[in-house]
């Protein structure tokens, strides 16, 4: 129950005391203010890898030729592995657990692209309709590329919204005919990358119509793959499904790592963020000796108070105060000392994280900002910390407290 008398006793102690209680409360609030900031500057790392990965699906693979190094089949090393349409249609019905695929074929350096009076350079990217996906493209207006555009190579473009800032400012694109190095394309789609900006001034065009058009036969230049829901360990039996596949369709050994190149998006996204939980747990573990720290420096406090008010214990045992009154009185300002000074940390350093203030450090300092990104901290993290701490200082707090409640009223008032 709510003892008004005891609270009172209680600010009293604290204003009496002023300086000492300063000291043990910023001691606290230092502490959590400290294990906030680490957790937040951890969750920000983490965030700009995460974004790193943002830009194409994570259960993505991609497959690129390489050239081999081992003699094979009678064949010398040092040939050049070249990807065909023959290989889109293997791998579409030879490698089970495959969700979406898509070829590029790529066509080098930037095109003069115009509409009308208006021109810029862009580069353009020959895929096939499934790349929406594995490239995270978000249709804003239109469609994207269709299997009737591929199969009829017909001259059809989607364009990012980079593009339409500087060739339709004011124009609906959606209709539009753009030349491209003297092909005219028809505009069927406007898209938005999120991932990177860079990517939002990206052209795509049906890899079959590139083909025909700038003399690339049946060549393909990369292969792109998602796995579906497939574990890390199951996305890496698909990639050796696929370097096996390889090996027998272009006769090389499959044992030569040269020959193809596999990016496991899945199993890199999976290490970064691995270790970065890693980097995390630690800083928190770091934070939290902070802590300890000061929740050893109520404890030494509450020792100086119990000696302090060794004479008034003594009188209050001679009037007939219980231990468990005296042990009460101690823990409830060992409670209220932690838990508002934790809090107040608390919010600090929360408040510190929301205005920008790390983000800006980090910045003066020349850290590349796509690595650090939006540092925070959920609030029932903070509130759990927060609250573990203020139990932690009132336990600090008992020890003391029980030693007071055991001294002897005669022994007590003997004390000077």
């Amino acid at each position: 129950m709510f003892d008004l008398d005891k609270w009172q006793e209680i600010f009293y102690t604290i204003n009496k005391n002023r300086v000492r209680t300063f000291i043990t409360a910023f001691n606290v609030a230092f502490g959590i203010f400290i294990l906030i900031l680490l957790m937040g500057f951890g969750m920000g790392f983490q965030n700009g890898v995460r974004n790193q990965f943002n830009d194409d699906a994570i259960n993505s693979i991609f497959i690129s030729p390489g050239q081999t190094s081992e003699a094979h089949a009678g064949l010398q090393p040092g040939r050049n592995i070249r990807f065909t349409n023959d290989d889109y249609t293997a791998l579409q019905e030879e490698i089970s657990g495959l969700d979406k695929i898509t070829g590029r074929f790529y066509l080098r350096g930037e095109f003069t692209v115009r509409y009308e009076n208006k021109y810029s350079f862009f580069f353009i990217r020959c895929v096939h309709p499934d790349h929406e996906y594995i490239e995270k493209t978000i249709i804003q207006q239109g469609r994207y590329l269709n299997d009737k555009d591929l199969l009829e190579k017909r001259k059809v473009a989607v364009i990012g919204t980079g593009v339409i800032k500087v060739l339709f400012p004011r124009t609906n694109a959606i209709g539009k005919y753009i030349d491209i190095n003297g092909i005219k394309y028809r505009v069927v789609g406007v898209f938005h990358d999120e991932g990177n900006d860079r990517e939002n001034k990206y052209i795509y065009i049906p890899i079959s119509t590139s083909q025909l058009a700038y003399g690339g036969g049946n060549k393909v230049d990369q292969f792109i793959v998602t796995v579906g829901d497939a574990t890390v360990e199951e996305s890496m039996i698909i990639q050796d499904k696929i370097h096996s596949m390889m090996a027998e369709r272009h006769r090389f050994s499959k044992e030569d790592e040269s020959a193809l190149y596999l990016g496991n998006v899945l199993e890199d996204y999976a290490r970064w963020m691995g270790i970065f939980d890693g980097i995390r747990y630690f800083l928190a573990a770091v934070g939290f000796l902070t802590l300890i720290a000061g929740i050893v420096g109520v404890s030494n406090i509450m020792l100086i108070i119990v000696k302090e008010r060794t004479t008034e214990i003594g009188v209050r045992k001679a009037i007939g105060a219980t231990p468990r009154s005296i042990i009460g009185l101690f823990l409830q300002e060992s409670l209220m000392v932690t838990l508002v000074s934790g809090y107040i940390g608390m919010m600090a350093g929360m408040l510190f994280l929301q205005s920008g203030a790390m983000s800006a450090l980090m910045n003066s300092f020349g850290f590349p900002m796509e690595f650090f990104i939006n540092p925070n901290v959920d609030f029932s993290s903070a509130t759990l910390a927060t609250i573990i701490l203020a139990v932690s200082g009132t336990l600090a707090g008992y020890f003391p407290a029980r030693k007071a409640a055991r001294i002897q009223p005669i022994e007590a008032l003997k004390d000077e």
